[in-house]
């Protein structure tokens, strides 16, 4: 596969990041604040949309049964279009019309669920088969990147068109960027297998689901590097839907410059992928470190990021939060690209053929970690003001134990084996010294 073909896939991903990231954090906002719901009601609806992605393994068996990954990556991101402007639909509704609002904004989650899994566990496998192996790490990098850049753009010009928030205004801004990203995403992927040498070739004496996933479980490497996933995951997540209520409350955000605040967070996350993007280089005689390095120091940099937010919770509007988040986003850019550089290695290892339901087990230990942790940050939340009588106090005392939940991660991250060539030197640039990567989890 070209380098060409790889932007291209970095495209749909860019397309994903965008849908996603309006749905999974600005209407959790606009849910919590301007429709003064509890947090706990969100972060189930967000809930829902990761437990769906449990189906990610069995939809990486179908695209490696079929040998062709394109049409589930263009019907995954149809299913998320629709998805992401039902939720908005929904979530506007919801403030004459609760009930109805809220069951259409539910359905609307699971499909971006589906969808995020189609698409994301095909367009990883699709490297991981379609990439020779010199490629792979970089090619992960680029497409990642490209991911956060979505993520980080759409926050950012999204939050622009939002404020003065109007019900009106947030179906609007939705429907164009589901549009806008579902355009871009079939322009982008289409003919791209085609051109793409073939790595493996579909066979049609194949095991069936279950056994498949089975013989992954089997292999000690697939299984340590699900538990680390599951763990980091559960420790990046639990902030996730509570940031932007958090700087609504305690800092007086609106819903446009809380929106800016996750894209401010996302370029973060891509400055620290460009930097872990340097794993296994060398500059003046000294090393940068291996991807174990970069994974061990993002994990704990995120655990001290996240006890700067606990005394922003206690300081209040004095504290630099928008540097804060900005580290926070640093960190955990870090680690995951360390993280993602590790997973694309571990993909081809193993019994061949089994690159889609590899990458599906991971992406679904990924959404256990994310639909317990947003469902475990805002029930703890709400829990913990009841307690302690003060909104501001718990959401402190979820930031603390996201910080301890990171260095438990640090500690599993110990215990990853990688393949000797992908320890030392993980993440190669793709072009010379040109950009760096990207992957889907979203």
């Amino acid at each position: 596969m070209s380098w060409l073909a790889i932007v291209r896939m970095g495209l749909v991903q860019m397309a994903l990041g965008a849908i996603v990231v309006l749905t999974t954090s600005t209407l959790n906002r606009v849910m919590v604040v301007e429709l003064q719901l509890a947090a706990l009601l969100p972060g189930l609806m967000v809930a829902l949309h990761y437990a769906v992605q449990l189906t990610r393994p069995r939809m990486g068996f179908g695209s490696d049964s079929g040998g062709l990954r394109t049409p589930w990556i263009i019907g995954g991101m149809t299913v998320l279009a629709l998805g992401g402007f039902g939720a908005a639909v929904g979530t506007a509704w919801a403030a004459t019309a609760p009930a109805a609002g809220l069951a259409l904004a539910a359905a609307s989650f699971a499909l971006v669920g589906l969808g995020v899994s189609a698409t994301g566990t095909s367009v990883l496998a699709l490297l991981a088969t379609r990439v020779q192996p010199e490629r792979r790490a970089g090619a992960a990098t680029l497409v990642w990147v490209m991911m956060i850049v979505g993520l980080a753009g759409c926050a950012g010009v999204a939050g622009h068109f939002l404020d003065p928030y109007s019900p009106q205004r947030l179906v609007l801004v939705s429907g164009v960027v589901s549009a806008a990203a579902l355009l871009l995403a079939v322009l982008a992927i289409a003919g791209v297998e085609r051109r793409a040498a073939r790595v493996t070739a579909p066979s049609a004496d194949r095991p069936p689901f279950r056994e498949a996933l089975a013989e992954v479980w089997r292999e000690p490497d697939a299984r340590r590097f699900t538990l680390f996933v599951l763990v980091s995951m559960l420790a990046y997540s639990a902030q996730d839907l509570i940031l932007e209520p958090f700087a609504g409350i305690r800092f007086g955000f609106t819903p446009g410059e809380s929106t800016q605040l996750s894209g401010l967070q996302h370029g973060g996350t891509l400055a620290g992928m460009l930097l872990a993007a340097m794993a296994g280089r060398r500059i003046a005689g000294v090393s940068l470190g291996s991807l174990r390095h970069w994974i061990l120091g993002g994990c704990l940099a995120s655990a001290v990021a996240l006890g700067g937010l606990v005394a922003g919770a206690a300081f209040g509007p004095g504290w630099p939060l928008r540097a804060n988040v900005f580290v926070l986003g640093v960190a955990n850019g870090a680690f995951s690209i360390a993280a993602i550089g590790s997973m694309m290695a571990l993909a081809s290892q193993g019994r061949e053929s089994r690159e889609g339901t590899r990458m599906g087990l991971w992406g679904a230990a990924q959404a256990v970690g994310f639909a317990v942790g947003g469902v475990a940050g805002t029930a703890a939340s709400d829990l913990a003001r009841w307690a302690l009588g003060s909104q501001v106090g718990a959401y402190g005392l979820v930031f603390a134990v996201e910080a301890l939940l990171f260095v438990a991660a640090a500690v599993l991250a110990l215990r990853i084996a990688l393949p000797a060539r992908d320890a030392a030197a993980p993440v190669p640039s793709p072009t010379p010294r040109a950009a760096t990567r990207a992957g889907g989890t979203a």
